[in-house]
């Protein structure tokens, strides 16, 4: 049998109690997860998945700059509710 060593982890009770219903349901423990996610990183040598901060593209990023641009000009008519619009868009 491996040398084994216990360590601790603090964290949220309700991400804890979700996380073991989910390995649960997938036929292992929360240790053995939480086991096989850190020798996943020794084998990739790094976190065992892609982590980056999403970023908008220039189109997503146009699209937000006109959409703020409309929603703080005067000109541009605006509706009070849904069936106001719709009986404009009718017409």
């Amino acid at each position: 049998m491996a040398d084994t060593t216990n360590f601790s982890v603090r964290m949220d009770s309700e991400v804890k109690k979700q996380c073991e219903a989910l390995y649960n349901d997938l036929g292992m423990t929360l240790t053995t997860a939480i086991n096989v996610f850190l020798r996943q990183s020794l084998r990739v040598g790094g976190l065992p998945f892609e982590l980056r901060q999403e970023r908008p593209n220039k189109e997503t990023i146009a699209a937000m700059l006109e959409a703020e641009r409309i929603a703080h000009d005067p000109s541009v008519k605006g509706y009070d509710d849904l069936d106001e619009l719709f009986a404009e868009l009718r017409s």
